[in-house]
């Protein structure tokens, strides 16, 4: 049989799944308001395959059917299994979620959409036949990206809201979503919706549009907007609101002091936005809010937030997903057989990534038979899951997964980093590019000589490109994170035979001299260049609030990102080719003054016409 009839003939079987055909099919009366053919599906199943529905696994390789050594080694670690199709085979989850990591699942845009289809057909094969929910995390920017070029780079949360046009967030997150759809990819886990006010938020920054709650809910709205329009599930997240906080989820268990009053003008406006635009799913904080819920639990686990708030108060009727299990933020006041059962009995229905042992040995069977067990003691009921199931179910079906959950490879290359779609790019990214700080711009064309120093070995050696082309000939000296005196000595040396200067920075904000800090390095080698007397031009090419640890520079700009479209725009407004045009998202403080503001929302220089 070829390929395509194998895999209408498995579509053909998820409709008559759909549609209640066959054996078992005659239930009890039917459930008011309820869509009875998800409901038939529902009946069919076991109590162990909806408790598999519930969990969104990770799984190394990037084929359905991968013999990669490395990639079966990773997956019979975590599971027992050499690949995808018997992990599904096995376990008959609800989802998988595509990263990154290597062995990596995203080579290509090709070979995902490939992965994608045997993901599906393995799950369309199944006893009863579901189509699975294939999920990615792509914000978009350059921290939480995971589809490499040539998808298309569009700019970050923060990038957008320089930009100011909430047009564009729909314009990217639209095209973002067909992209991810036309290589199988159907919930993308964005929009971060989180408002970020901390400018030592570690885990958040750039991912969130910005410090006011009317502009992250604007972008917020606009980009559930563009990828619901696109066919992909958004996901908006970390509810209650991960921005304010000086601690990683990923490691630690962040607090958040505001008070109920300061949380709902703060943290809630973007998340009531999400839900009035239509999102599909909301993703849950491993946070601790004690004003919403003084028990020392995390949100992920506390039912006062999942049902008493947001469900009961903000009406939302859609599937919380919890953040990964494998985060310290939800395993330090529980053990891992607990988790799951907990975030289910606090309202969750989706329960993404289960953790691993100190030895790196999978959890999944672990949580998941601690939840089949729950149901079978009595501390959960079989009711409760099925509320979950059903959500799930009935999404799959609202987005057309039932209908037809594959993609056809023949065409992902004319719908993915399309010529359009590129445009679309610079074209918004040019919007975003912020010049905060003024005294040497805009540069000449000519014969002069550029040192392009500072973080990233890439990101440098890009940049000096783009200004060859420009005219100056170029020197790259990249320095890292954090820069030695010796290597700062060196970049002084090099700043002396040279006609001007422009350095890139990524975090140097971050001058804790603590283990996996970035420590001064970053501000040492600023002020360093400064001394020197020559022109020297700061990019942040991350946070904006880099400049409060070496005001001494005159001319300071924030690309919030530093994809190639995004050192494109930051070289054409060296030159003068665009006038900048971001204002900046957020306020910058004073180092280590938090109430005195150097910078304030919406500073934004621009060029004299």
């Amino acid at each position: 049989m070829s390929r395509r009839r194998r895999l209408a003939a498995i579509s053909t079987a998820s409709l008559v799944a759909i549609a209640g055909l066959g054996a078992g099919s005659a239930q009890a009366a039917p459930a008011p308001g309820k869509d009875q053919s998800v409901l038939r599906v529902l009946r069919k199943m076991t109590l162990e395959e909806k408790v598999a529905q519930l969990f969104v696994l990770q799984v190394y390789g990037t084929s359905a059917d991968t013999k990669d050594p490395a990639a079966v080694a990773a997956n019979q670690k975590l599971y027992g299994v050499d690949n995808a199709a018997q992990l599904i085979d096995k376990y008959h989850p609800g989802g998988i979620i595509y990263y990154s990591v290597d062995p990596p699942n995203l080579a290509s845009p090709q070979q995902v959409a490939h992965l994608s289809n045997g993901i599906q057909q393995a799950a369309m094969r199944q006893r009863v036949p579901i189509p699975m929910t294939i999920v990615t995390d792509q914000e978009q920017g350059s921290v939480v990206t995971r589809v490499p070029a040539p998808f298309t780079q569009f700019p970050g949360s923060q990038a957008l809201g320089a930009g100011r046009k909430p047009r564009d967030a729909y314009t990217t997150s639209k095209i973002t979503g067909q992209e991810l759809r036309a290589i199988g990819i159907n919930t993308d886990y964005a929009p971060d919706s989180d408002v970020n006010v901390n400018p030592a938020n570690p885990v958040i920054g750039v991912r969130s549009v910005g410090s006011d709650p009317t502009l992250v809910s604007k972008f917020v709205a606009a980009e559930v907007d563009g990828y619901r329009a696109s066919g992909v599930i958004p996901t908006a997240k970390h509810f209650p609101g991960h921005g304010d906080t000086d601690t990683d989820s990923h490691t630690g268990v962040p607090i958040i002091k505001h008070t109920k009053e300061q949380w709902e003008k703060l943290d809630l406006p973007p998340f009531k936005a999400a839900i009035a635009h239509g999102v599909d799913s909301i993703m849950t904080a491993h946070i601790i809010v004690p004003a919403l819920d003084p028990s020392g639990d995390p949100a992920t686990l506390s039912k006062p937030i999942l049902t008493g708030i947001l469900r009961d108060k903000l009406h939302f009727k859609g599937v919380i997903a919890t953040d990964a299990l494998a985060m310290q933020g939800v395993r330090d006041k529980y053990g891992d057989d607990r988790v799951p059962v907990l975030a289910i009995k606090a309202g969750a229905d989706e329960l993404e990534k289960p953790p691993t042992d100190a030895k790196g040995n999978g959890l999944y069977d672990l949580q998941f038979h601690a939840v089949v067990n729950a149901v079978k003691n009595g501390e959960l009921t079989e009711s409760r899951i099925d509320q979950s199931v059903y959500r799930l179910l009935e999404l799959k079906k609202t987005h057309g997964l039932f209908a037809n959950p594959y993609v056809d490879e023949s065409k992902v290359a004319s719908r993915v980093g399309t010529a359009a779609h590129l445009a679309a790019e610079q074209r918004v990214t040019d919007r975003t590019t912020t010049l905060v700080k003024n005294g040497a711009l805009p540069l000449k064309k000519d014969g002069r000589k550029v040192l392009v120093t500072g973080w990233g070995v890439s990101t440098t050696q890009t940049l000096a490109d783009d200004i060859h082309k420009r005219g100056p000939a170029t020197t790259v000296y990249q320095t890292g994170a954090s820069p030695s005196q010796a290597t700062i000595d060196q970049a002084v040396a090099k700043a002396k035979d040279n006609d001007a200067v422009v350095v890139t920075t990524n975090r140097a904000w971050d001058v804790s001299t603590e283990s996996g800090h970035n420590g001064p390095g970053q501000a040492n080698l600023v002020k360093a260049l400064v001394a020197t007397g020559k022109p020297v031009i700061v990019a942040a090419v991350r946070d904006a609030y880099d400049i409060a640890y070496f005001t001494e520079a005159k001319t300071y700009l924030a690309t919030y990102g530093y994809t190639p479209a995004s050192l494109e725009s930051l070289t054409k407004v060296l030159f003068g080719e665009i006038s900048p045009q971001g204002k900046l998202p957020v306020t910058i403080p004073a180092a280590g003054d938090p109430k005195t503001t150097l910078y304030p929302f919406g500073t934004g220089l621009t060029f004299r016409k």
